[in-house]
């Protein structure tokens, strides 16, 4: 009997389970994850979950009885340590060892740290799991001051779920927009305008030196020479990817794990998938890393046909979501080095796009509450043709 063994427990892991079954793929499956709990679902954390508009339960990914159905053997709240390629076999820091005969690695990001005095005071919070926002929840209240450090989604979606509880909340920002690395100028003006009149205190062009605790109050030191008290802070200035086991075995690595367009890494037994692969995108003739569950659900996908003996190249448009208050924001493409925008709809009203476009070419577009531009625009970014 041949052996798939699955290491992260998110998105990607469970899709890949499904479409293995779906395909046929009758012989063993082996998930691995660090945390204890089934895997669930990511994106409400920061969000719906957050808010207390859903219960940890409802988070599950799938049902306990999927894993029972499908013949899965899991290892929860357990690392993966080591990988042996030629006796193909990975250790488990409780000491088992697991033999695969396919190895898929599904391993994501971690949060990146600040680094300044003061930084591992334990008011200082990382939004990643579920745990994490239990513990960010349980310190606030209509009381709280909250400081978010880095106004990416995550500290947007972060600062607006804070503000439905009352929090009164200052965001630290050391570019001189919010969104500035994902979006362009439009898009941050309105986000900015939009946390504004929600009460949020944005500072720009600012940066946290350092953190101190002075009678039981809390500081954060800033670069202009100020400082701002604070009860609970959550750092969110982006994440990097787990790439120290694929490293550690020889594994080919760049801002992620090198794949090709199958998601197999240099090793051809062993696949990467979701957050954690850097692979091709041929629409922008590049190689991305994408922090993006409709990748993670596509690669695993391409992952399991591969493995089941039919090969589909990922070609994906990349796609992204946030929301925040009343806003859903959608992503079509990615907008990296455009020479113009083009912006349609209603500001004022919350409701329109601005395309993103490359030598007349729209190469993204951010759709403001407009689900059908999004979808449209996706198919035009998949059409290499295509010309505005």
């Amino acid at each position: 009997m041949k052996s798939i063994v699955i290491v992260g427990a998110s998105h990607a892991a469970v899709e890949t389970i499904t479409s293995l079954r779906k395909l046929g793929w009758k012989d063993s499956i082996t998930l691995v994850g660090d945390e204890n709990i089934l895997p669930y679902q990511r994106p409400p954390l920061s969000k719906s979950y957050f808010k207390g508009e859903i219960a940890s339960e409802k988070l599950a990914l799938r049902h306990p009885d999927f894993y029972e159905k499908n013949t899965v053997d899991l290892h929860l709240g357990c690392k993966a340590i080591s990988i042996d390629r030629s006796a193909k076999l990975i250790q488990l820091d409780n000491n088992k060892m697991i033999k695969y005969d396919k190895l898929i690695l599904a391993t994501g990001t971690r949060p990146k740290y600040l680094s300044v005095e003061g930084c591992n005071l334990p008011q200082i919070k990382y939004l990643r799991t579920l745990t994490d926002v239990d513990l960010i929840r349980e310190s606030i209240n209509a009381d709280t001051k909250l400081l978010v450090i880095g106004a990416g989604y995550i500290g947007l979606e972060v600062a607006a779920s804070a503000i439905k509880q009352k929090a009164k909340v200052t965001i630290i920002e050391n570019l001189d927009r919010v969104l500035a690395r994902v979006a362009g100028k439009e898009i941050s003006d309105f986000y900015q305008k939009i946390h504004a009149h929600h009460g949020v205190d944005i500072r720009l062009n600012t940066s946290v030196s350092g953190f101190k605790e002075q009678n039981g109050q809390y500081f954060a030191a800033l670069n202009n020479n100020n400082q701002i008290d604070f009860d609970c802070a959550v750092v969110g200035i982006g994440v990097e990817p787990n790439t120290e086991l694929a490293e550690n075995a020889g594994i080919a690595c760049n801002n992620g794990i090198i794949v090709d367009e199958y998601t197999l890494t240099n090793d051809s037994d062993i696949h990467a998938i979701g957050d954690c692969s850097n692979h091709p995108n041929f629409i922008y003739n590049i190689r991305v890393r994408l922090e993006s569950v409709p990748n993670a659900l596509a690669q695993a996908k391409t992952a399991a046909s591969y493995i089941c003996g039919d090969k589909k190249a990922y070609d994906q448009v990349p796609w992204f979501w946030s929301d925040q208050y009343d806003i859903k924001l959608q992503t079509a493409g990615l907008s990296h080095d455009y020479d113009e925008t083009i912006v349609k709809g209603d500001i004022k009203n919350k409701k329109f796009t601005v395309a993103y476009l490359k030598e007349g070419r729209m190469i993204a577009l951010d759709a403001i509450n407009s689900p059908k531009d999004f979808m449209e625009a996706k198919k035009i970014i998949g059409n290499s043709s295509s010309v505005l």
